[in-house]
């Protein structure tokens, strides 16, 4: 099993300096490793026929309107699941998580794993991060202590990676995209990106 994972949003709770109302966090799994690799290439030949450099990195904020849907409709075709926490930061009570990003970021994505009805498991987990390398290694540590038991096994192993050179982190990146999209009913598009992976979304968790 593989895991990419990837937010939307911003983990901030300044609200009246441009802090968003919604973070979502957005797992990406595929069963097959095969069936990951199909879906890497078609992204990859997808950049090709858009005449995007093969550096160029897929970023729904960053994307035209066209542009989501040509990766959302090239994906759409292969065999992945996805499930996403949907974080309103107006519930959010903790001083803790509110005053913390890294906290709260770590919190984030623990509890999407922890709470994925035994739907993942022994995962190969890969997560586009940046930040400091003692904050990234206190990060993994966190996910093992807290998901890895005698009794339970989520994590196989986990690494934090480079989104530029990964294409399915930038899918992620897509998909949790769409998905907080989809919360801003302010946006004459908002219904119209996740609607294109509907199938594929096997649960989507509005925190309280």
């Amino acid at each position: 099993m593989l895991v990419f994972i990837d937010d939307s949003g911003d983990p901030g709770f300044k609200f009246n300096k441009g802090s968003t109302k919604f973070f979502v966090i957005s797992l990406v799994i595929f069963d097959d490793e095969l069936e990951a690799e199909k879906t890497a290439v078609a992204i990859k030949d997808l950049k090709r026929t858009l005449s995007f450099p093969d550096d160029m990195e897929f970023k729904f904020y960053r994307s035209s309107n066209n542009v989501r849907k040509e990766f959302l409709q090239t994906v759409n075709h292969f065999r992945f699941r996805v499930r996403s926490l949907v974080i309103d930061k107006s519930l959010i009570r903790s001083e803790e998580l509110r005053g913390n990003k890294n906290s709260f970021y770590a919190y984030a994505i623990k509890t999407v794993l922890k709470y994925s009805d035994k739907t993942v498991s022994g995962a190969k987990i890969k997560i586009d991060g940046s930040g400091d390398r003692i904050f990234r290694k206190s990060f993994l540590s966190y996910l093992r202590r807290e998901l890895n038991s005698e009794h339970k096994h989520i994590i196989k192993n986990c690494k934090i990676v480079n989104s530029g050179s990964n294409v399915l982190i930038q899918m992620a990146d897509m998909v949790a995209g769409s998905v907080r999209r989809s919360y801003d009913i302010s946006k004459k598009d908002h219904p119209v990106y996740k609607s294109i992976i509907k199938k594929h979304i096997e649960d989507e968790w509005q925190f309280k």
